[in-house]
């Protein structure tokens, strides 16, 4: 048997997911598949104290309406226990202090109410997405790049409350980097990272927490802190060939420190997402590069040619798919950030205009890469062989 589940002080059940009635005996909770559960048998007096969790009520008085409703003894604690076991309870009181400060911000809070609700649907211990909505306040996250893809996801990153995001990139604002939920029309002519920092401040519910002036200051920075260390890192450069085939050593400092980091962008009406890198356990872009050259030899020819060009033109990133390359990359990332491990690990997703069927290429470890994903992958291979063998012999 399984150890019990966590008790919710104030049991709510979550509102998010729809409550509809498939026959007398028998409750639906969720619409979508993906998430939905259908409990039964419940007789008409459980169904009519359903509607007591609320989360206005702790576990007490619960049990006190409970036998006030002729329920035998037990019952509701039985219930509570089969909710909760189902990922159907949230605790209205739960998430520790962290997010008790956000209880106390009801506007901050207001904003960020969807993203709260989609973390209990897809969090079934009860108030583990108040936790985790309170833990993204304390990340930072870096994006490298401020065009159409890279300042969107930025934006994106921080509306869903990820408490500190970084912008790096060079050069002034073009007509052409501008979209909705990015850079601005008025934003043409500036610093690419003092628009985009403006766009992600815009978008945030409220200002990052203070930085812990007990940590390191930023290299280089004469003193300054630059917040807490990142979870991740964003690649999302503004020439898409960049994400589409990236250069290794861009990224060597990320694999070298063991940073997290995400590819994403649109080149010549073709999006990619992915991969999503964690240093020494999944492929890497040197692994990227490598497979490719073992498919098509003349590729590193070809590569060499287009990074070393000189050729200046507006890149072909339509406003349509460059959003939904953001919103995905976005997606994958907070994903990561809450604890799971998104499909970009390992693997990178692509859509191409018109069609836009967003399909996923593996990306393999390479044996010849220093990364360490190759070398990672053949020991967890032979611990399940072991583990496998140890099984059929006992």
């Amino acid at each position: 048997m399984g150890s019990s589940p966590p008790t919710a002080t104030h049991p709510i059940l979550k509102p998010a997911l729809r409550r509809g009635w498939r026959d007398l005996n028998t409750v639906q909770f969720g619409a979508a598949p993906a998430h939905a559960v259908i409990l039964g048998p419940v007789d008409t007096a459980t169904g009519s104290f359903l509607t007591l969790l609320d989360g206005t009520r702790g576990v007490p008085l619960l049990r006190e309406e409970g036998r006030r409703m002729g329920l035998p003894d037990g019952h509701v604690d039985a219930l509570l226990h089969r909710l909760t076991r189902a990922g159907l309870i949230d605790d209205a009181t739960g998430g520790g202090p962290a997010f008790d400060s956000l209880r106390e911000r009801p506007g901050v809070l207001d904003r960020l109410r969807p993203d709260l609700s989609a973390l209990t649907v897809l969090s079934p211990e009860p108030a583990a997405g108040a936790r985790k909505l309170a833990a993204r306040r304390t990340m930072r996250v870096q994006v490298r790049g401020t065009g159409r893809v890279g300042t969107v996801i930025a934006s994106v990153l921080s509306a869903a409350g990820i408490g500190h995001v970084d912008v790096r990139d060079g050069g002034c604002v073009e007509p052409w980097d501008v979209a909705p939920g990015g850079l601005s029309v008025e934003s043409v002519g500036e610093r690419r990272d003092t628009a985009a920092l403006r766009a992600v401040r815009r978008a945030a519910p409220d200002r990052p927490p203070r930085p812990d002036r007990r940590a390191r200051p930023a290299s280089g920075s004469r003193g300054r802190f630059e917040g807490p260390p990142l979870s991740l890192a964003v690649i999302a450069p503004r020439d898409g060939l960049s994400a589409y085939a990236p250069d290794p050593l861009a990224a060597e400092e990320l694999v070298d420190s063991g940073t997290p980091h995400l590819y994403a962008g649109v080149v010549e009406a073709t999006g990619v997402v992915g991969p999503l890198v964690l240093p020494g356990g999944t492929p890497c872009a040197g692994c990227l590069a490598r497979g490719r050259t073992d498919r098509d030899p003349t590729w590193p020819r070809l590569i060499a040619q287009w990074r070393s060009g000189h050729q200046q033109h507006v890149p072909a990133c339509d406003v349509a798919l460059s959003t939904a390359v953001a919103g995905l990359a976005a997606a994958h990332a907070l994903a990561f950030l809450d604890g799971e491990l998104p499909a970009s690990s390992g693997a990178r997703w692509e859509a191409s205009a018109p069609g836009l069927d967003w399909h996923a290429r593996p990306v393999w470890p390479h044996p010849d890469c220093s990364c360490g994903a190759h070398e990672r992958g053949k020991g967890e291979q032979t611990s399940e062989g072991e583990e496998q063998h140890d099984t059929m012999a006992g």
